[in-house]
């Protein structure tokens, strides 16, 4: 009878051993995503650096939560998941500020599109700050950006325009490569309302 349970209990041992390789040996690739600017048929970078609106676009303020190399998806309203194995290639602050300065320079035609802190020494140079609170969104439904953009005349304290912003972008698939190309489109729209706002201000 010892001998029976002996036998029993090597044939388990050996299973387990046999096993537990193959579950414990299992690795996950971490996958790292950056934005994407505009599409458009026009060159990217204007002829000559000196002409054109000038801007300087930052700071770009993002929520705690946003904070982070992993990207955030949303579960429900108050719940949300931190991907360790789906990554942002960088900063999402510098991602964020070099893509809207390179959307901004292509709709504003415009070479003089810098990153803040820059010097701008025009009277008629901008300066766009924006605060993030959501840059998130659901896989396989939708990506929403939320925040409010500010503009600033060169050298002023005080706010020239300031709106709130809530943008969504349909995501194609379950992916996370489908929910960053869903950001990227709602960044492209951010940045053509604030195009859109600079070339006003720019004609009074």
């Amino acid at each position: 009878m010892k001998r029976s349970y002996y036998l029993l209990g090597s044939f388990l041992l050996i299973s387990i051993i046999t096993i537990l390789p193959g579950g414990c040996g299992t690795t996950y690739e971490v996958k790292y995503y950056v934005l994407s600017p505009i599409e458009t048929t026009e060159p990217t970078t204007p002829g000559n650096v000196s002409e054109g609106i000038a801007v300087a676009v930052g700071p770009i303020k993002l929520a705690e939560q946003l904070k982070r190399s992993q990207i955030v998806t949303r579960l429900s309203q108050n719940q949300v998941n931190i991907s360790e194995f789906n990554q942002w290639g960088g900063s999402l602050e510098d991602d964020f500020a070099n893509v809207l300065s390179e959307n901004l320079s292509i709709l504003l035609n415009s070479g003089r599109v810098f990153i803040y802190p820059s010097h701008l020494e025009t009277s008629k140079a901008y300066r766009v700050e924006i605060e993030v609170s959501r840059f998130d969104g659901t896989l396989g439904q939708e990506a929403i950006l939320k925040g409010r953009w500010i503009i600033y005349r060169a050298q002023a304290s005080e706010p020239t325009l300031m709106k709130r912003f809530f943008l969504r972008e349909p995501v194609s698939d379950n992916s996370y490569a489908a929910l960053v190309a869903a950001q990227s489109r709602a960044l492209g729209k951010l940045s053509r309302h604030i195009a859109d706002a600079i070339k006003a201000l720019s004609q009074e």
